[in-house]
């Protein structure tokens, strides 16, 4: 295998903002920085977007379990302009939308599964090292 397979995600994905590196370590210090950083992320999404969103991180550890490095997962937040441009490229109008090596396409949460099946299938398919 000479590279991994790109997987990339397009999801709602909460959003925190944080300080400079400098800042973030003085504040974790004083004991200040996580709790506003949790507010943030719970705060971000609306409940079901988060739910959604816990899946996709349950399958995104699950494609890590299984293929380890033989994967690059790549989440995308929909919200955001490259989210905007991918789901314009890949005519994805409803999220999660998973985009396996540039060109197979799943869209929604309960094709989550079958987008795994199609990881599996490619990676079996690529040559392997001698």
């Amino acid at each position: 295998m000479d590279k991994p397979l790109l997987v990339e995600i397009i999801a709602y994905a909460p959003t925190a903002y944080y300080h400079c590196t400098h800042c973030e370590v003085a504040w974790q210090e004083m004991g200040k920085s996580n709790h506003v950083h949790e507010e943030q992320v719970a705060s971000s999404l609306p409940g079901d977007l988060l739910e959604e969103y816990g899946r996709v991180s349950d399958w995104v550890r699950n494609i890590f379990r299984v293929h380890c490095d033989k994967v690059v997962l790549k989440v995308i937040d929909a919200a955001s302009i490259e989210g905007f441009y991918k789901s314009l490229k890949h005519n994805a109008r409803r999220y999660p939308a998973i985009i396996v090596n540039g060109k197979a396409r799943f869209i929604g949460s309960d094709m989550l599964a079958t987008a795994g099946e199609e990881i599996a299938r490619q990676l079996a398919s690529q040559p392997t090292e001698v």
